[in-house]
């Protein structure tokens, strides 16, 4: 058995979160070689890598995945943000279970799948980690009303913008937790007693303070300019990019002459997985159709799949990797249209 001393410089897990439009995603950016997954457009604006907007929690996890297969396409993957992410991770149970509300179910079980499933989304992101890969997630911040337990006081505090349970559980995976905000200092005017609010630079906390949340293992200032710069020199990873400027490689593709046509009539975020799997048409509906045809025997006979039942893509979509993404690629694409 082994005994390690001394400290081990690995990539970190950075988590960055405050108001709207204080620059959480131009901060990510300035991260070594970023990669973006962007699930709610804030990078359109900005010349920087991303994958295809994620439409569902499996394509979102699906381009996760690819990045621990290929962690050579990038130094640093940025999950722009986390309370979108989590609304697709909520949406994704829901789906499954055919449900509309975590509420829905019973003695807070949905609540505990949502935990569960986005502590998976967070142990795939400590996978990337141990390939050499950076990791920045982003977050939107909300005030809350706070009770002291002692009941010693009460006052309002920022928190981040996701669910009790896993906004507690992205604070721990952290190796550091950042909160960047406005500075602005209070003025009374000692004649009309009046007060005013000046400045509005903006700047990052890095330690826990009654009105906020924030941590990190290196020692830094409690408060720094929101700048990449401020914390570079904390920030450890693996040179095993060569390239400063990566490029992603496509997927392969499905078969030799063969073209995926993904019809926009099909439900969005179905039409998306079936792009980036290389599944056409014919190869899903015959993956749904009659078990006698090689199909998991669904639906009687051959059904178009841009006529499919919402209810029943969205089932597609929650349970694509497990169940159909792996029937759809034993059927070879067919040289005749089943329509």
């Amino acid at each position: 058995m082994k005994i390690i001393r001394g400290k081990i410089k690995k990539p970190q897990k950075v988590v960055v979160y405050g108001p709207e439009g204080v620059g959480k995603s131009t901060f990510a950016a300035q991260f070594p070689e970023p990669l973006f997954i962007d699930t709610e457009g804030s990078t359109e604006h900005m010349d920087v890598p991303r994958f295809e907007s994620p439409s569902s929690w499996t394509m979102m996890l699906e381009q996760i995945d690819y990045t621990i297969r290929n962690p050579h396409i990038c130094k640093t993957l940025v999950i722009d943000t986390a309370d979108w992410a989590e609304a697709m991770c909520i949406q994704g149970i829901l789906d499954a279970d055919g449900t509309k509300s975590l509420a829905d179910y019973d003695y807070g079980r949905g609540y505990i799948k949502n935990e569960e499933e986005f502590g998976r989304f967070l142990n795939m992101l400590t996978r990337v980690t141990d390939k050499g890969v950076g990791v920045v997630v982003t977050a939107h911040s909300q005030i809350k009303a706070f009770i002291q337990p002692d009941e010693m006081g009460a006052y309002d505090r920022y928190e981040l913008k996701l669910e009790k349970k896993t906004s507690a559980l992205l604070k721990e995976w952290a190796d550091m937790l950042l909160f960047a905000n406005y500075k602005t200092e209070v003025f009374t005017d000692g004649k009309t007693k009046k007060t005013k609010a000046m400045g509005g630079k903006r700047v990052m906390y890095t330690e826990h303070r009654p009105n906020w949340d924030a941590k990190n293992r290196h020692g830094l200032k409690p408060e720094l300019d929101f700048s990449y710069d401020a914390i570079k020199d904390a920030v450890a990873f693996d040179e095993h990019s060569t390239s400063t400027k990566a490029i992603i490689p496509e997927d392969q593709a499905p078969s030799k002459n063969t073209t995926v046509e993904v019809v926009s009539t099909i439900y969005p975020p179905l039409a998306d997985l079936m792009k980036a799997g290389g599944i056409t048409k014919e190869q899903l509906s015959a993956a749904i159709g009659p078990s006698a045809s090689g199909g998991l025997g669904y639906f009687p006979s051959f059904m178009k799949i841009e006529e499919l039942p919402e209810d029943f893509a969205k089932h597609i979509v929650s349970q694509w990797k497990e169940e159909f993404l792996p029937q759809a690629q034993q059927i070879e694409d067919l040289p005749f249209d089943l329509s």
